[in-house]
């Protein structure tokens, strides 16, 4: 079983790296006859590695854990270490501009004379070829090596990326695109604009509502908006095959919420209430309200295209 690329979760601080290796073939025969092997093999990794070690002051600024557990001809090599939320969720801009990850999005299409980046066009069109009845796509997670590999080809302009992409699991090529977003310098939605859609996600009456989040959302950066309806084009289509793939329009705005709007700002500033919350609350809440932000748009029937965008709405911007 190959490494696996963890996704992030905003209730979680600690990063586990986990690669799974059968013995032989025959042991990975018995693996999937055996019912519930894969579950009792990671309670053991729970019970002998992460509830005893997983305190964060024994943890905080050390090397990684590296352990070897086994099971049934299984075994599991786990690496752990604990990350802050703070540090493991922030965007992290990549020193080196002549690549596409951690670059921002509007230096990356002026370069490309494009509208849309080069790697998420690359990675719709192989996804719809061969990955739309794919269940869990984007959802399942890919092999760490390969996404690497992908991000590592997509840095460096290799023009055999296409090639190679045809040769990989799906999911990796998936995973690909969600990182991609997930390691720009500022969120598609952008810093400036989050607050004001998170608070007309909020608003009560459904005519200011639609008439609040169009307006925001024709005012992003051109480059913004194109990619971002290309996106939302995409993901329709993914969720027209819920019935096979399993992923409905609501799995998808849980996937991609986050990686879309979170802002890269530490602190969130979208909680307008008087009363104290906790931090986990406070995380979840901003959460709630990205997913919420990205299925809204997902369920509108259609959206201006960016050529009328100024020309055929012109709603406030107050919310």
């Amino acid at each position: 079983m190959p490494e696996r690329m963890s996704e992030s979760n905003p209730n979680e601080g600690e990063s586990v790296d986990q690669a799974g290796s059968g013995v032989d073939e025959e042991g990975d025969t018995a693996t999937r006859k055996v019912p519930g092997t894969g579950a009792r093999l990671w309670e053991r990794v729970r019970s002998s590695l992460i509830k005893p070690k997983l305190d964060p002051q024994t943890l905080q600024n050390k090397d990684w854990q590296r352990t070897v557990i086994a099971m049934n001809g299984i075994e599991v090599k786990l690496s752990m270490k604990f990350t802050s939320r703070e540090f493991s969720l922030k965007r992290m801009p990549s020193r080196k501009q002549s690549g596409v990850f951690g670059v921002k999005i509007n230096i990356v299409t002026k370069r490309e004379r494009s509208k849309v980046p080069l790697i998420v066009r690359q990675c719709v069109e192989e996804i719809e070829r061969r990955g739309m009845d794919e269940v869990g796509i984007y959802r399942v997670s890919g092999v760490a090596t390969d996404i690497q590999a992908l991000k590592a080809d997509f840095d460096s302009n290799n023009r055999d990326v296409s090639v190679m992409m045809r040769e990989m699991d799906v999911n990796a090529i998936a995973g690909t695109l969600k990182l991609y977003f997930r390691e720009l310098p500022e969120p598609l939605f952008t810093d400036e604009l989050y607050p004001n859609f998170a608070g007309g996600i909020a608003l009560s009456d459904s005519v200011a509502k639609e008439s609040c989040m169009l307006n925001l959302l024709l005012s992003l950066p051109e480059p913004n908006l194109v990619t971002f309806v290309f996106l939302l084009d995409h993901l329709k289509r993914v969720a027209e095959n819920e019935s096979i793939n399993k992923m409905s329009l609501h799995n998808l705005a849980t996937v991609f919420g986050p990686t879309l709007l979170r802002p890269s700002e530490k602190d969130s500033k979208i909680s307008n209430s008087s009363q104290p919350i906790s931090m986990n609350d406070s995380w979840s809440l901003e959460v709630m309200s990205q997913v919420q932000v990205l299925l809204y748009f997902l369920q509108l029937e259609s959206i201006p295209t960016p050529d009328s965008k100024r020309q055929s709405l012109l709603f406030s911007t107050e919310v």
